[in-house]
């Protein structure tokens, strides 16, 4: 049985079919919904952009558990908001769907184009690596 459900969301145009589907999933199985999002937040600021030291990391992350909200909003759904600093978004995913004890992962997929056949993308090492179910959300035809 699916109790809790990991939309994994990123800045893409398939986000929001993510957090479409995963909605859907959840509303079916009356499960738990967390919007996760992992974030690079970058080493090296420009100097121009900071205004204290430790100020811009937690702006970036703010505003990205913010714009999930805004999905949860707009698919009217109650769902928790998770927002990681991360430099490998796919190893965060795993894990946290393992923290959560997640049924299941809904990932957008990109696709496999030039080095991503080399190095896989973000869904497929999600896939691959995940404990649980992983649904991949792909572009409708046409």
């Amino acid at each position: 049985m699916i109790q809790r459900i990991l939309a994994a969301v990123d800045t893409s145009p398939r986000a929001a079919r993510v957090v479409e589907s995963a909605a859907q999933l959840a509303k079916q199985f009356g499960a738990e919904l967390v919007l996760f999002r992992a974030i690079d937040v970058p080493q090296d600021v420009p100097p121009a952009a900071k205004t204290r030291p430790d100020d811009v990391a937690p702006q970036i992350l703010s505003a990205a558990e913010h714009e999930l909200a805004d999905f949860a909003a707009t698919e009217k759904v109650t769902a928790t908001m998770r927002v990681v600093a991360s430099h490998e978004p796919w190893r965060a995913i795993v894990d946290a769907a393992d923290d959560l004890k997640a049924d299941a992962i809904v990932i957008g997929s990109h696709g496999y184009h030039g080095i991503d056949r080399i190095l896989g993308t973000n869904a497929a090492r999600v896939a691959d690596r995940a404990h649980c179910l992983v649904v991949v959300v792909h572009e409708p035809r046409g």
